[in-house]
């Protein structure tokens, strides 16, 4: 079964204004990625960071929502001197430090996809080895059993 690590704008896209057509159908992908992890077809990863960006939701419904999907999660991340010397090593390339942290607890639990719908995010960590970066959409166009 394949894990995948959400990046916190996953959980909060379907929040977002969806007249924006790549809003619409960022939300419909995750909706379809949820699916999958309720079904059990996906092995959802959670992180102290993930805990850590939600709390900083000014909006406590969609704070509490997002937080409810923890409970969908096979493992949680929690933090170690590995992610944060491995978070590190992606900062001194570029890399925000919570983007960083997100990508570092993301290897650590083995995930096999890291899906964001940052697009500067998913150019600066292309070169990841052992970890498939990929925007929402493009991970249903390549997975998606036909």
């Amino acid at each position: 079964m394949k894990k995948v690590y959400l990046d916190v704008n996953i959980y909060n896209r379907p929040f977002d204004d969806q007249r924006q057509v790549r809003i619409r159908l960022e939300t419909i992908s995750i909706f379809s990625i949820m699916q999958r992890i309720k079904r059990g077809d996906l092995s959802l990863i959670w992180s102290f960071i993930i805990d850590y960006e939600n709390s900083l939701n000014p909006y406590d419904d969609v704070r509490q929502e997002v937080g409810l999907l923890s409970s969908l999660a096979f493992k949680t991340i929690l933090p170690s001197d590995i992610i944060v010397t491995q978070a590190m090593k992606f900062e001194s390339k570029g890399m925000k430090p919570r983007d960083a942290l997100h990508i570092a607890c993301a290897l650590e639990a083995g995930a096999d996809y890291f899906l964001t719908c940052d697009d500067k995010l998913i150019n600066k960590a292309s070169s990841i080895r052992g970890l498939k970066i990929l925007n929402p959409i493009r991970f249903i166009e390549e997975t998606e059993v036909k």
